[in-house]
């Protein structure tokens, strides 16, 4: 039998807890790209003439759980804090930004070409045969070109004529505009040391092998914030802000089993970096980079106040100091986020027997906090439903769900993420009680309408 609404406060005793087991490895990514394309998540970009690889649009729920993500670091690197201003810088930038960055010069992978079957490929990131000779990860040939560097970056023209002086970048990282910002925003918002500019926004780097749906993408959108600290004080705000940033991810859900904090080694730092730590998480492959916490020293913005001839540094008034302030840079990416958070919240389990796909997401990052479910689509409930839609939707993202049976439709909810369904039925024209039910234990209790938007914040959160 499926759910049904109760009419009183109860634990029901098929709470889940039944014989059904979270899949792992390639089933669980299996089961995540599939439920992602069936929902309304994450679609394969312009599908209907064969897609572009690696290239993907974020659906109605998709859209809806990327921009809560967003929304979630932005509190956290932002609003919560009163160190931390915001940029909104341009896409396209003056060419001699990436020269003074070392982007023209550094940003490549290397590239092999397989003679056989024409792929390309990341010679790092090639296997080897028993032999030790790296192999087509394609085909399986061993008749590879030499590496040779591969620029990451998207070139452009500026204008109407593409010649050498119209050349431009689209930017591979959100940073560099933070940095040449420097002492606009110190000088405008009155900032000393230690303070951060934080910038959400899309970033183009064209990946020779992108792959696992959403982690690596060529376009994508980046959460970066650059921390300016007196030099002296560069490695304690590093630990600080390694500490922070793996707080955030548990904070919204993922477990501490599947995060693991990675410190570079010194050959794998980067030429500006005296320290860097990746977040990790347990990707159905292995372990992943999420986020990049970089101490990047005063690297950035000596190559600007050299290219530039303009200086990029902070004058301390009431000491007299003048100096160049080191950075730490936390950056993440808000899609291969967003992937993680998906993972780590796709469950499935057994309710009244049947066996149920949940996203147990936390309740700020589901796509609705709230699905109103009127019990039949007889118009005599439709004035009650709008009232507690009006209601909710002050405060949350909600959904209104009339097809199909009301079991059907809980498990519709359960599958995207949503925390609470809130069921109107005819008794509820003549008591004005609804029964709320919640996602992860199934329990179900009757509140009186007038209380329903006061629980729903209680409950999810403002």
């Amino acid at each position: 039998m499926p759910e049904q609404p109760v009419s009183e406060t109860t634990e029901r005793p098929d709470a889940p807890g039944g014989a059904a087991e979270r899949p792992t490895g390639t089933a669980l990514f299996d089961a995540v790209v599939n439920l992602c394309k069936r929902r309304g998540f994450v679609f394969p970009s312009a599908e209907i003439y064969g897609g572009i690889r690696s290239t993907y649009d974020y659906g109605p729920l998709g859209a809806l759980m990327l921009r809560n993500v967003k929304d979630a670091w932005w509190r956290a690197m932002v609003q919560e804090r009163d160190d931390v201003v915001p940029l909104d810088a341009a896409i396209l930038t003056n060419p001699k930004v990436w020269e003074a960055s070392g982007h023209l010069a550094t940003f490549t992978d290397p590239l092999v070409d397989c003679r056989s079957c024409h792929e390309r490929s990341r010679a790092d990131h090639l296997e080897s045969d028993a032999s030790g000779r790296p192999v087509c990860p394609h085909c399986g040939s061993i008749d590879l070109t030499e590496a040779r560097p591969f620029n990451l970056m998207f070139k452009t023209f500026v204008g109407p004529v593409e010649d050498e002086a119209s050349v431009a970048y689209l930017r591979p990282e959100t940073a560099q505009g933070m940095f040449v910002n420097f002492s606009n925003v110190q000088t405008t918002m009155r900032r000393k040391p230690p303070f951060g500019i934080a910038q959400l926004g899309r970033s183009f780097r064209n990946e020779i092998t992108p792959g696992n749906f959403v982690f690596r993408t060529r376009e994508f959108e980046q959460m970066e914030m650059e921390y300016f600290v007196p030099p002296a004080e560069s490695p304690t705000w590093f630990a600080y802000w390694c500490e922070q940033r793996m707080s955030w991810y548990r904070r919204y859900g993922i477990p501490e089993t599947m995060l693991q904090l990675r410190h570079h080694e010194t050959e794998e730092l980067s030429h500006y970096s005296s320290g860097t730590a990746d977040v990790e998480f347990a990707f159905p492959w292995g372990w992943g980079e999420l986020e990049g916490i970089a101490n990047r020293t005063d690297f950035d913005l000596k190559a600007h106040s050299e290219h530039s001839g303009v200086r990029l540094e902070y004058f301390d008034q009431a000491s007299g100091e003048r100096y160049v302030p080191h950075v730490i840079e936390p950056a993440a990416g808000a899609t291969r986020t967003m992937m993680a958070f998906l993972i780590a919240a796709y469950d499935e389990d057994e309710v009244a027997g049947e066996r149920r796909s949940v996203l147990r997401l936390h309740p700020r990052l589901a796509p609705y906090q709230v699905a109103v479910l009127p019990l039949s689509k007889k118009p005599e409930l439709a004035p009650l439903t709008d009232e507690i839609l009006a209601a909710c939707r002050r405060h949350v993202v909600c959904e209104r769900d009339e097809t199909q049976s009301i079991g059907r439709r809980y498990r519709r909810q359960d599958e995207i993420g949503t925390p609470l369904c809130v069921t109107v039925d005819f008794d509820s024209l003549n008591d004005r009680r609804v029964t709320v039910r919640d996602r992860d234990t199934t329990a179900q209790e009757r509140i009186a309408v007038d209380d329903v938007a006061s629980y729903v914040l209680e409950r999810v959160g403002n």
